[in-house]
């Protein structure tokens, strides 16, 4: 990694290649993150399907299909993206990798974004297998509105990346990073619609939970394959996830840290 520098081209796009380059290298020899990227996002969501009652989701204009391929895609941005990203900040942190790059040409930025391309790709690849899986089968079908779809996915994952990185600012090592990690995991599993759809939860509680950092990205995805959202649901779950990653986007200017704290 510390050859990174000294191989650089000076255009924002060979930076940012070379960088990514080298954290797909890296991330290839940490076994422990791999497999939660890689694997964890894949057997989660077989639990779902014991978790919620078929006939709530019928009642909600849901079906199985289509919650399970919104539980994947939730545990793909969490795992793939998010816990995994948490590993990798804090550990180019505590390897003062963050630091030596910060030295060079790379921008801020370009470093975050860098770091985070392989887990990104690996989000991405895996939302794509369980779309292609669930629809055909579980009869989930194509999607009703693939713009939400795909506007569910363009906000959740630099949320996450974004989520991810100010996380770090909690943890003083690579192993304390995945404790810090474990609320933001916990919430959106069980309160963002990852694990039960917030169309079938009382709605009071529904109300809360629409405003967790997650939730709209899910109910996007959702609501989009399934075609149960409305233009008006639809443009405030938007707003909702533009304004958590406009805070958090200010709170890593503001608070990430690039060097280990001694």
């Amino acid at each position: 990694m510390s050859t990174v520098g000294t191989t650089m081209t000076t255009t924002p796009a060979g930076r940012l290649k070379a960088l990514t380059r080298a954290e797909f290298t890296l991330l290839g020899r940490s076994k422990g993150v791999l497999f939660t990227a890689v694997f964890v996002p894949l057997v989660l969501p077989f639990s779902v399907s014991r978790s919620v009652d078929e006939s709530d989701l019928l009642d909600a204009g849901l079906n199985l299909g289509v919650v399970l391929i919104s539980s994947t895609i939730a545990f793909s941005l969490l795992f793939a993206v998010y816990s995994s990203l948490v590993s990798v900040y804090a550990a180019r942190r505590e390897e003062l990798v963050l630091k030596r790059l910060r030295t060079g040409e790379l921008r801020d930025a370009e470093i975050l974004a860098g770091a985070a391309v392989p887990s990104v790709v690996i989000g991405l690849a895996q939302c794509g297998a369980a779309a292609v899986v669930c629809a055909t089968a579980l009869d989930a079908g194509a999607p009703e509105a693939p713009q939400l779809v795909l506007l569910g996915l363009v906000l959740g994952i630099p949320l996450c990346v974004a989520l991810a990185a100010y996380t770090t600012v909690f943890s003083r090592s690579v192993e304390s990073a995945q404790v810090a990690a474990m609320p933001m995991l916990i919430v959106s599993m069980f309160a963002s619609g990852a694990v039960v759809p917030l169309e079938v939860l009382p709605d009071k509680l529904a109300s809360v939970c629409e405003v967790l950092p997650l939730t709209s990205a899910l109910t996007l995805v959702r609501g989009g394959w399934g075609g149960t959202l409305s233009g008006g649901e639809a443009v405030r779950a938007a707003a909702v996830a533009v304004a958590w990653i406009a805070v958090a986007v200010f709170a890593v200017r503001k608070r990430f840290r690039w060097e280990p704290r001694r």
